[in-house]
C-alpha cells in the first residue's frame, strides 16, 4: 500500500534527524518516552495496513460514483495535496473536537515532550474513530484511492518534520506553512494556545478560519494534554481515552447526553 511504502522508505531520514535533534537536545528526550513513541508507530502502521486491505474495496466502490475522472499530471497531483491538506484540516479540528475523534488523536498528544520521536506517536484506533472518512470527498470528486492515500503519505511526511524544538522561527516560511514554531503551538496546553494551528502543511487554513495562534516567547510552550495520564504503556496510552469516554456514556442518563458524551467536546478523567 502507497501510505506504508512511501514512510517505511523515509524511515532512515526521520531516524537521522532523531539522532541529530538527541545530540543537539538531550534534555528533551527520555528513553522510556521514545521507545513507547516506536512501538506506537509500529502498531499505527500495522493498524493502517488492515485497514487499508479491509477498506479498499468500499474506496472503490466510493471511487466508481466519481464526478470527475482526473488524470494524473503535475497540475492534478498539485491539486489533490491542496484539497487534501484542506481535508486534514478539517479532520484535525474536529479530532479536538469530537470526543469519539479525539480518543485516537490524544494519543499523539499524550506526551509532556515534543521531539521528532513525538512524531511517531500515532493511535492504532484511527480506522475506527475514522479518519478514512475524510479522503472520501477526493475520491468522489475524482481521485484514485491510490492517489488519495499516497498524498495522504506525504502529508503525514512533512509533519514529522515539524515535531522539534530545535528549530525556531523561519522567517517569510511562517506565514504560508505549518512550521516547527507553530506545531509546538498546538502541542501545548498553555490556555492561550489550547486547541490552535491545525494545519498540516499549510498554516493558511488556521488563518482564513480564525485558529491560528503564534507563538510567544514570553508564554513558552508546556507540552501535554489536560488530565495527563504520565505513562509510558502503549496500551495505557492508545485506550485510556476509549475507557474514559464509554464510562461517560455508561453513566450517564437519556439519549441525548449519552451520545452528548460520545459526540460533544472532549472531557477527561
Amino acid at each position: 500500500m502507497p501510505i506504508e511504502l512511501i514512510l517505511l522508505s523515509l524511515s532512515p531520514i526521520f531516524l537521522a534527524f532523531v539522532i541529530w535533534e538527541y545530540r543537539r537536545q538531550r534534555e528533551i528526550y527520555d528513553v522510556r518516552d521514545s521507545l513507547a513513541n516506536a512501538l506506537l508507530a509500529l502498531m499505527h502502521q500495522a493498524s493502517d495496513a488492515l485497514a487499508l486491505i479491509v477498506l479498499m474495496p468500499l474506496f472503490n466502490w466510493i471511487y466508481q460514483y466519481r464526478i470527475f475522472d482526473i488524470e494524473l499530471s503535475v497540475a492534478t497531483i498539485a491539486l489533490a495535496f491542496l484539497i487534501q491538506d484542506f481535508l486534514y484540516y478539517w479532520f484535525h479540528k474536529a479530532s479536538h473536537n469530537v470526543h469519539w475523534l479525539w480518543a485516537a488523536h490524544v494519543v499523539h498528544h499524550s506526551s509532556t515532550r515534543l521531539n521528532f520521536s513525538t512524531a511517531f506517536r500515532q493511535s492504532l484506533m484511527y480506522p475506527v474513530a475514522g479518519m478514512w472518512v475524510f479522503w472520501t470527498p477526493m475520491m468522489l470528486l475524482g481521485f484514485d484511492p491510490h492517489t488519495v492515500f499516497a498524498v495522504v503519505a506525504l502529508n503525514l511526511a512533512y509533519q514529522f518534520f515539524v515535531h522539534t524544538q530545535a528549530v525556531g522561527k523561519l522567517g517569510w516560511l511562517e506565514k504560508i506553512f505549518n512550521t516547527p514554531s507553530h506545531h509546538r503551538v498546538h502541542h501545548s496546553v498553555n490556555d492561550k494556545y489550547i486547541d490552535k494551528n491545525f494545519g498540516g502543511v499549510l498554516i493558511i487554513w488556521d488563518k482564513l478560519f480564525g485558529s491560528f495562534v503564534e507563538e510567544d516567547a514570553n508564554d513558552p510552550c508546556r507540552y501535554g494534554i489536560r488530565g495527563q495520564i504520565h505513562s509510558n504503556n502503549v496500551f495505557t496510552i492508545s485506550f485510556h481515552q476509549w475507557r474514559h469516554m464509554f464510562q461517560r456514556v455508561f453513566n450517564e442518563r437519556g439519549m441525548k447526553r449519552k451520545l452528548s458524551a460520545l459526540f460533544a467536546y472532549p472531557t477527561h478523567d
